[in-house]
């Protein structure tokens, strides 16, 4: 027996052909553009991590003065009312 593909094998390029339909809608409008990544600088990934770290730090000092300020606290849980 050989390997291989037979001669024998149903084409079906109709049927390839029909579900290529026409795009619609933002694919439509996608088709003809090229769009290109570039990586970010170095002065924007210092900005972004920046901002991450603040944030983080910011967000563990709220978490510690929720837990040992009961002023804090009951502000909170008021405001979540």
């Amino acid at each position: 027996m050989v390997k291989g593909f037979s001669d024998n094998e149903f084409k079906n390029d109709a049927e390839i052909k029909d579900s290529k339909k026409e795009k619609k809608g933002l694919a439509a409008f996608l088709k003809g553009k090229k769009f290109t990544y570039t990586l970010p600088g170095k002065k924007q990934i210092n900005i972004f991590g920046s901002i991450v770290l603040g944030l983080n730090i910011i967000l563990i000092l709220l978490v510690v003065l929720y837990l040992n300020n009961q002023e804090f606290h009951d502000f909170v849980f008021n405001i979540g009312r």
